[in-house]
């Protein structure tokens, strides 16, 4: 899989981007805030319609270059080959009147080959790996980044994953509003019944689909972990469902936290059947709570290396190289899984590594398809690597070939 063009319109820095991309590594060379960054966040957004970087879609549009259109758009169009198909991906961002004087609300469309779909359709139609320095919060930062580091690989690599997690959110959201209502003016409890039937039907989906992808993940990054660390340390990474469907009978002695427990011989209707039983035995406590206490909304996801976990106890150096290990795995996952290539987006990362796991990821992109890569120093990489690959110049929002092949 590779992108054949990008073409951006009111994105960021960029008034106007047309790029058409061999099927090869394109290294973007410029100092700091020249739209390096934001062509490989545009390439992302093809993947996951979510920016990496901002915290709401809204910062994507250029509004300057906009304001003077009554609707603000934002466009990004990428062109891209699949399995020998080439196929036209559209994201628009539309910033709108919404009635109050001067309030704009923001509406996104989105079209493959020039046709309306929703966005839960369009997942996994194209694929990237992206890599920047930030997301060490993927080990170091809170339970919900691990969640949604899990559901934006899910979304990617298996079909209708992204419909039970819209629908499982749409479902908590609902419950979690009656819980609180009951909680404060009484009524049967009854009433959360058709909730409950709904979040065991989708988060028995998320359930087995995380548990199916942490064992699947976790092999490949052990052995990336394996070569990066020359074998002195063994990454494991440890799902901690909410609810867990495997559950210790009683008088049972639990495990110790080093055990691995295997869950993938269950199938998604034992797991469906149990986590509802489980939400009908929570009604009285959910009640007095006001929110539901169980379900895949408080899934946690653990990394450890020689049994330290790194989210605690890990060395800058330890989660640098955890994180580069996941990327590696991500890209080896979802060939085995579609038999293409992802994309990979590289942000910066070089100035982050030593020369050991540099070497390792320069190796990564010899195999891949294609890669875009950003650097404001094109000394971290080999001279013979710069000869056998493209190195394009970015300066204020310009993109210019500095040695095309």
């Amino acid at each position: 899989m590779h992108l054949t063009h990008l073409s951006l319109t009111n994105f960021r820095i960029f008034s106007r981007l047309e790029l058409d991309f061999p099927r090869r590594v394109i290294l973007f060379h410029g100092s700091n805030a020249q739209g390096k960054t934001t062509i490989l966040e545009a390439a992302a957004f093809l993947a996951l319609f979510t920016s990496f970087s901002a915290s709401s879609d809204r910062q994507l549009v250029n509004f300057n270059l906009a304001e003077a259109e009554p609707i603000k758009v934002a466009r990004i169009i990428g062109e891209f080959s699949r399995a020998g198909r080439k196929n036209t991906l559209e994201v628009r961002l539309i910033l709108e009147p919404n009635g109050a004087e001067g309030s704009l609300r923001l509406r996104k469309e989105a079209l493959l080959n020039g046709v309306s779909r929703r966005f839960s359709e369009l997942y996994g139609q194209f694929n990237a790996v992206s890599f920047l320095p930030q997301m060490s919060k993927i080990i170091e930062g809170s339970p919900s980044d691990r969640r949604r580091y899990m559901d934006e690989i899910l979304c990617q690599i298996e079909p209708g994953y992204s419909k039970h997690l819209l629908k499982f959110n749409q479902a908590i959201t609902r419950r979690n509003a009656l819980l609180k209502r009951l909680g404060e003016v009484g009524g049967s409890s009854d009433q959360l019944d058709p909730w409950d039937s709904l979040l065991a039907e989708h988060g028995s989906f998320l359930i087995k689909g995380r548990i199916d992808l942490i064992k699947e993940l976790g092999s490949f990054a052990r052995e990336s972990h394996n070569q990066l660390t020359e074998g002195k340390e063994v990454l494991r990474l440890d799902y901690q469902p909410s609810f867990d469907p495997i559950q210790p009978k009683s008088g049972q002695i639990s495990l110790p936290v080093d055990s691995v427990i295997d869950r993938t011989g269950l199938d998604a209707k034992e797991i469906e059947h149990a986590f509802g039983h489980e939400l009908r035995q929570r009604h009285r406590k959910d009640i007095q709570r006001g929110s539901t206490s169980k379900g895949p909304h408080r899934d946690e996801l653990r990394f450890l290396a020689n049994q330290i976990d790194l989210g605690d106890f890990g060395s800058r150096g330890q989660t640098r190289t955890a994180l580069l290990s996941l990327k590696f795995a991500e890209v080896g996952l979802m060939k085995a899984r579609s038999g293409e290539w992802p994309v990979l987006l590289l942000d910066e990362v070089m100035a982050e590594l030593d020369p050991l796991r540099r070497a390792a990821l320069m190796s990564l992109l010899e195999k891949v398809e294609q890669a875009l890569v950003t650097t404001t120093d094109v000394e971290m990489f080999e001279p013979g690597f710069l000869a056998n690959h493209e190195v394009w110049n970015v300066k204020q929002g310009i993109v210019s070939q500095v040695n095309p092949l």
